[in-house]
């Protein structure tokens, strides 16, 4: 076989490197194009929402971008994207992307986080399950998943926090929070909240005759009874007062929610099942909470009403009567209360 001479090699080979800088320029000069000046797929302004979970890899980002219509799918985006240093930087996470937005600004849209903030509301009296249903409504967490981490005992230790359910310990708020977010994160955001509101009510107060969780189970009760913040410190003193005389709670929302099944009303069978939550069988405290107190609520306990009631009946305004006696109490609820063949009116309750 033949071989070149070596000065007829040098001209061949600047011919071969000048070629291949020029198939270089041009595809630089086709990922540039590419990047600033791909034809839309739709109408700028047409904003997509997209979700990039972690974990995705430039490849999948890609292809959840081209899975949308936001892009083509066309391997020049990865190319951009490692000419622009940003293959390893793009963020997983929410995005809202207007339809034609260049390729080029996409991926600064996705390195630089420019994530949907998710506002989450947490009413007062709120439950773990309503709470639950709350969090999937704004896409941040399945209720199920959501709940096995109320209930986990192993992470509820780690808050600082002896019971086995943070019912009562989430509280009601508004939250920000991204899709994506840990569910435990997120949980222990509403926690943290909690205790800075607890600290804050009760830095100036001496000691407490009840605990933490005593306080935040009885403060769910006045929440669920009353939406008047006025009444509170009232029912707050009706239920210290009978707990301080070993009387019944007798209070409705208990029952409710020990029920496995609540049709929206209370029959005297619902008063009769014998579970910890029913008030009406069990003395003393239930469990625990019930609900999520807001400040208010909590307010009402740490500060209850100087005046001693016993009983309180609903007078189907939004508030009700209070009595000292059960005569006073009997007579209120004969003059306030309709009777009803399928829901238990006792006298002698509340």
């Amino acid at each position: 076989m033949m071989s070149m001479h070596p000065k007829f090699l040098g001209p061949w080979l600047r011919v071969i490197a000048g070629m291949m800088a020029g198939a270089l320029l041009l595809s630089l000069l086709s990922i540039w194009e590419y990047g600033f000046f791909a034809k839309p797929t739709a109408a700028l302004h047409d904003q997509v929402e997209i979700y990039i979970p972690a974990g995705s890899g430039l490849k999948g980002i890609q292809q959840i971008l081209a899975d949308s219509g936001l892009l083509k799918k066309d391997l020049r985006f990865r190319l951009l994207a490692r000419l622009m240093g940003k293959a390893n930087r793009l963020r997983a996470g929410e995005y809202l992307i207007a339809r034609g937005t260049p390729p080029f600004q996409v991926l600064q849209i996705l390195a630089a986080g420019r994530t949907i903030q998710r506002s989450l509301t947490i009413p007062e009296g709120a439950n773990i399950f309503q709470v639950a249903d709350l969090m999937a409504a704004q896409k941040l967490a399945e209720p199920k998943s959501f709940l096995k981490v109320c209930r986990d005992r192993s992470f509820i230790s780690t808050l600082g926090i002896e019971a086995d359910s943070l019912e009562g310990y989430l509280f009601p708020d508004t939250y920000i929070f991204e899709r994506g977010t840990p569910i435990k994160d997120m949980v222990r955001v509403m926690v943290r909240r909690g205790d800075a509101v607890w600290q804050e009510l009760t830095s100036a107060t001496g000691p407490l005759a009840m605990t933490r969780h005593q306080i935040l189970t009885l403060a769910s009760i006045v929440e669920k009874e009353t939406a008047d913040p006025d009444e509170r410190p009232l029912i707050a003193r009706v239920f210290l007062e009978r707990l301080k005389r070993n009387m019944l709670l007798q209070t409705d929302p208990t029952v409710i929610y020990g029920l496995d099944e609540y049709s929206g009303r209370l029959h005297r069978k619902d008063l009769e099942e014998d579970h910890p939550y029913n008030t009406y069988l069990h003395k003393g405290l239930p469990p625990g909470p019930i609900a999520n107190p807001g400040r208010s609520a909590l307010e009402s306990v740490l500060h209850p009403a100087s005046e001693v009631f016993l009983y309180f009946v609903s007078k189907n305004d939004g508030t009700h009567y209070f009595s000292k006696t059960l005569k006073e109490h009997n007579r209120a609820v004969r003059r306030f209360q309709k009777k009803d063949s399928g829901k238990l009116k006792a006298e002698s309750q509340k």
